[in-house]
Formats: C-alpha cells, sequence, structure tokens
C-alpha cells in the first residue's frame, strides 16, 4: 500500500507564495503519476496538477503559469510550488497517487490567501 503526508499548507497573502510538499512511503514502486487537487469551501474538489514517473507535468487552466508541480525521483516528495497566489486559492489542497491498484488520498493541507 501507499501513504501520503501532505505539508506545507498555511495562511498567505495575495500576490504571495506557498511550497506544498507530498511525501509516498509504502510501495511507491507502484505510482505512475501524482496529482494535486483542491477543495474549497462549498465546492466540489478540483484537479490542479500532475506529473508522470516520466516527468510530464499537466496543469488546470486556472493555475497556469503560476504554480509549478515538481519531483527529483520516485522517493522524493512531490513538490506544487504556488506563485501569485489569489484568494481564489484558498482551498484545501490534496495529493493524489495514481497506482497501478488504486487512488490513494494524502489528508489534506490547508490553504488560505488573504486579500
Amino acid at each position: 500500500q501507499v501513504q501520503l503526508v501532505e505539508s506545507g499548507g498555511g495562511l498567505a497573502q495575495a500576490g504571495g507564495s506557498l511550497r506544498l510538499s507530498c511525501l509516498a512511503s509504502g510501495s511507491i514502486f507502484s505510482i505512475h503519476a501524482m496529482r494535486w487537487y483542491r477543495q474549497a469551501p462549498g465546492k466540489q474538489r478540483e484537479y490542479v496538477a500532475s506529473i508522470t514517473n516520466s516527468g510530464n507535468t499537466n496543469y488546470a487552466d486556472s493555475v497556469k503559469g503560476r504554480f509549478s508541480i515538481s519531483r527529483d525521483n520516485a522517493r522524493a516528495p512531490v513538490y506544487l510550488q504556488m506563485n501569485n497566489l489569489k484568494p481564489e486559492d484558498t482551498a484545501v489542497y490534496y495529493c493524489n497517487a495514481e497506482t497501478i491498484y488504486v487512488a490513494v488520498w494524502g489528508q489534506g493541507t490547508l490553504v488560505t490567501v488573504s486579500s
């Protein structure tokens, strides 16, 4: 099984930056992609960004050009660098691992952006 632990959330001002990290443990060999999602109060969870084992990245239009997902290797954390934050980025951010068996979710980390 895979376990995910997120960290790095907190409070930022509009225009500021935060970096989230997600560390996977357990059967990491079974992971072929890592993703970040977020869920704002009263809204559905939405996709933010993803990175495959080969390093291919993809972003939601709402964060393109402001957020960056990265990972050095399979044992390293997955980072989500968030720049030029906006109040609408306020949400609980969840790390997701797509494995060959199931999708695994982390516990989430809260990001609050003040205007």
